[in-house]
């Protein structure tokens, strides 16, 4: 099973060389969950702000529980600052 990851900002630098601008399609196992592709790039939770998959926002207290899916797309924003 494949999914996509896009990763936006400063948190780009953790995608493999292979990654096509900001985003790569990932091998993902059964029940596989986003906290599990977090941790497998290496992501610190201090940068780890915005997690949607599919356009759905997933809580922090979620993202143990929810797996991806065949096809999903999980893209994943740090804080941000603006003036």
């Amino acid at each position: 099973m494949q999914a996509k990851l896009k990763l936006f900002a400063s948190l780009s630098d953790y995608l493999p060389s292979a990654a096509q601008a900001n985003q790569i399609d990932i091998d993902i196992g059964d029940g596989e969950s986003v906290a599990a592709i977090i941790e497998r790039f290496h992501l610190p939770d201090r940068l780890v702000h915005l997690v949607l998959v599919d356009g759905v926002f997933i809580k922090p207290e979620d993202r143990a529980q929810r797996d991806l899916k065949d096809g999903e797309v999980l893209a994943i924003w740090p804080p941000v600052a603006g003036g």
